[in-house]
């Protein structure tokens, strides 16, 4: 028996590797050199520096196989050198053994996710420049790009039967000064009109929605918006994920996560809701309507 707990754990050193390449060929010895990985930090007097703390390897997106006989997940290291991460994918048998690293480069490999009934791994990877949809063999060869989505995708999800991918891109909802007035190209300031303009840190410039597209060939066509012309976020922001988005077990309908307002309204409420959306004729239903304050993370039950 063997039990994954995430969190900042140290990575189990791999008996067997099998780095990806990509469909270009594979990486030079001198670029898989450079890739961030496993550190091996030296410990003196038995004491935990920062330096040893952030040596270990922090083991996430924990997933069993459908057939039960395999764990997927990602570990993610940290260079102090470079002030960079680098997230990779690994595999080991249910009982511990044959621990095996998937993917070996200077790119972000996260998310993994069983398909085709364990037959495939899809994840998301930033090798293109923005994050995409990416497959890959269990044996860690075949890698392959599925999505090409304008801005990149922040999380997904395939329908049950495979033949839909559900995802998050971000929504351009604010003009820049620039764009309002042309006439000043290098105008570098803010327009605000709207209470919530910011989440802590962040300008709240594009709220995340959720997209449904056809997956054929490899390749996604036909994609909607299910939020088009609405300026609301879903999932929340600024921490919400695709854990707040869900396939109901026949891939008709789509639950998802939203606060469905703006403005001071927004900023006064805690009220999210659970919407239901029909994957065939787009029509969306509230479904926890006048339950007052957050309701996320919606699962439907097997049946």
């Amino acid at each position: 028996m063997a039990i994954i707990i995430t969190g900042s754990l140290l990575a189990c050193n791999e008996t067997s590797q099998t780095p990806a390449s990509k469909e270009t060929g594979k990486k030079g010895s001198k670029e898989l050199t450079e890739t961030i990985g496993k550190a091996r930090p030296s410990i003196e007097n038995g004491i935990m520096t920062p330096e040893v703390l952030y040596s270990f390897g922090r083991v996430g997106n924990v997933e069993v196989s459908p057939d039960k006989s395999y764990i997927l997940y990602q570990v993610t290291y940290v260079s102090i050198t470079q002030n960079k991460t680098n997230s990779e994918l690994f595999i080991m048998k249910s009982d511990g053994s044959e621990k095996k690293q998937l993917t070996i480069t200077n790119t972000q490999e996260s998310n993994p996710h069983w398909i085709a009934n364990g037959k495939k791994i899809a994840f998301l990877s930033n090798e293109t420049g923005s994050s995409q949809i990416w497959t890959i063999n269990p044996d860690g060869g075949g890698m392959k790009q599925i999505s090409n989505v304008e801005g990149g995708i922040d999380g997904f999800k395939y329908s049950p039967d495979g033949k839909k991918v559900l995802f998050i891109k971000n929504v351009k909802t604010v003009e820049t000064a620039a764009e309002k007035y042309p006439d000043l190209p290098d105008a570098s300031g803010r327009i605000v009109d709207n209470l919530m303009y910011k989440h802590w840190d962040t300008w709240v410039e594009s709220v995340p929605h959720p997209f449904v597209a056809d997956l054929s060939g490899n390749k996604l066509s036909n994609i909607k918006d299910l939020l088009e012309g609405e300026s609301y976020e879903a999932p929340l922001a600024p921490f919400g994920g695709i854990e707040q988005l869900a396939w109901s077990p026949d891939g008709k309908t789509i639950a998802y996560t939203s606060r469905k307002k703006i403005g001071k309204e927004y900023s006064l409420s805690t009220n999210s809701d659970i919407y239901f959306y029909d994957v065939e004729t787009g029509q969306t239903q509230n479904m926890t309507e006048g339950m007052k304050g957050y309701d996320v993370n919606p699962q439907f039950s097997p049946d």
